[in-house]
């Protein structure tokens, strides 16, 4: 099946003669949420607006569900949700009227059992005639993304969805992005939250210097490039290694009180059964161990340090 976002050679260079993008390539698969990670300036609002049409690309192709974002705009644009980081709602105006008019603007029939039905499903039906000036932070936010929906596009883009929003409401997001994709709306998220990305991802592609240098299945991600932590906690305090231990890779933590030792996931053998036995046999005794795997956040900082 063919992808229903494809980005081939996409190339920005603004008339300064800086390079935003640089030959970017990018599938997504209908009905996958993709995590587009990079730092500030990385190139990840360039490319989203290249793609909603917003801003014009210097070379490379755009194709959206097998539309040319040149060639069949309105089509392409259509199929296309797009939630800002900077919300902008009219705050004199309702949600309900705001989706109505936002559905008009796409030129699409009224159409009011699916915009109830849109609000209902993200909790906006009981506030449906309030003024949005009104609402909560977490509910101008909800008006956002009806906003984006009203229309019916395919695919999602979400700018920075929790920026400036509590853990509680980030959670609410979540758990609204979940149901979007359970209802059929591929999405492609910016965020600066790294657990965000690892709670909900199904890949993560990650941009730097307006390149896009991986992108991979967030399991596999984790499985080869995540490093696992052997901590000891020892049961007496340790000033140094013994020679017997000194090239074997352990570090001293917690001002002697636990060793760590590090290795790669991905090795056939991790030697941990022989180390434990040396550690032993130095008399060094330990109350307690655990293992601890990197974080999507580890490995996001090691790649973008890698391609500085």
């Amino acid at each position: 099946m063919a992808p229903i976002l494809s980005v081939k050679g996409l190339n920005k260079t603004y008339k300064t003669g800086f390079s935003a993008l640089k030959s970017v390539d990018l599938d997504v698969e209908e009905g996958e949420i993709l995590a587009l990670l990079g730092p500030n300036g990385a190139g990840k609002t360039t490319l989203i607006s290249i793609i909603c049409g917003i801003v014009t690309a210097t070379s490379g192709s755009v194709m959206v569900a097998g539309h040319d974002i040149q060639v069949g705009y309105r089509a392409s644009r259509d199929l296309i949700g797009l939630v800002p980081q900077e919300l902008a709602l009219d705050i004199f105006n309702s949600p309900w009227k705001t989706v109505q008019f936002s559905r008009g603007l796409f030129g699409k029939a009224p159409d009011d059992g699916y915009l109830l039905k849109l609000l209902e499903q993200l909790s906006l039906k009981d506030k449906k005639d309030s003024r949005i000036m009104a609402l909560s932070g977490g509910m101008k936010r909800r008006v956002a993304i009806a906003k984006a929906l009203s229309h019916e596009p395919r695919i999602l883009f979400l700018d920075e969805p929790t920026a400036g929003v509590d853990v509680e409401l980030r959670k609410e997001m979540w758990e609204i992005v979940r149901e979007l994709r359970k209802n059929g709306v591929t999405i492609i998220l910016t965020t600066h939250y790294i657990e965000e990305a690892e709670e909900m991802a199904d890949r993560i592609a990650v941009i730097n210097h307006g390149e896009i240098i991986l992108v991979e299945e967030k399991a596999e991600l984790m499985r080869k490039l995540g490093k696992k932590h052997l901590r000891l906690e020892l049961t007496e305090p340790l000033a140094a290694l013994p020679g017997t231990l000194a090239d074997r890779g352990l570090s001293i933590a917690d001002e002697g009180r636990a060793l760590v030792y590090e290795y790669d996931t991905r090795a056939g053998r991790t030697g941990i059964t022989q180390l434990l036995g040396e550690i032993s046999a130095a008399g060094i005794h330990f109350a307690d161990l655990e293992t601890q795997q990197s974080t999507l956040e580890e490995i996001f900082v090691d790649l973008v340090g890698e391609n500085q």
